[in-house]
């Protein structure tokens, strides 16, 4: 099952994202995104790729391309193959049903997807269960840059720095405060 495309809109009343994403199989995901999760997905996959990077540069040199490849895709997506101009086209099948479901936390790993460096995307749902979303590349960055966006629109603040810890990514606050642990 391959990514076709995202969508996602800021629901101001209920300060949350409606986010979903259709895939090439014509079936359509759909779930509610509370601030506290997209933050953590915009600040894990930041850390993942900046830590993929490391592997191959300095760590200064890693952040920096992390950030120019993260400016060259919030400027111009069209530049990665990422196309903003076509309407979002919603599919006929809801594995998951047509109404969208509270994210209740998430867990990103580092995943290798042939020769690209990406992430394994763990939606932990109501009841327990989870769904996973693995992304590398242009659809990784597309997802980043369209939370982003709608992070800024939404004023939640800034990305939190990230850490990582023996239990895995920890969320850091700002100085001085006790951390919080994803």
């Amino acid at each position: 099952m391959s990514i076709k495309q995202f969508n996602a809109t800021y629901l101001a009343p209920d300060d949350r994202l409606l986010f979903r994403f259709n895939t090439t199989e014509d079936t359509e995901f759909r779930f509610w995104f509370t601030r506290r999760i997209t933050l953590f997905i915009l600040a894990a996959t930041q850390h993942l790729t900046v830590k993929s990077l490391e592997q191959t540069h300095a760590p200064e040199i890693a952040k920096a391309i992390a950030d120019f490849d993260k400016e060259v895709m919030q400027s111009n997506p069209e530049s990665q193959g990422v196309s903003k101009a076509e309407a979002y086209q919603p599919a006929a099948n809801y594995p998951l049903g047509a109404d969208p479901l509270l994210v209740m936390d998430a867990k990103c790993t580092p995943e290798k997807q042939g020769s690209e460096d990406g992430v394994s995307l763990d939606l932990v749902l109501p009841g327990g269960a989870n769904i996973n979303v693995k992304m590398a590349g242009p659809t990784l960055q597309a997802l980043c840059a369209l939370l982003n966006q709608l992070r800024e629109h939404a004023k939640w603040g800034d990305i939190p720095l990230v850490a990582q810890s023996a239990t895995g990514v920890e969320i850091l606050a700002e100085e001085g405060k006790k951390p919080s642990v994803h």
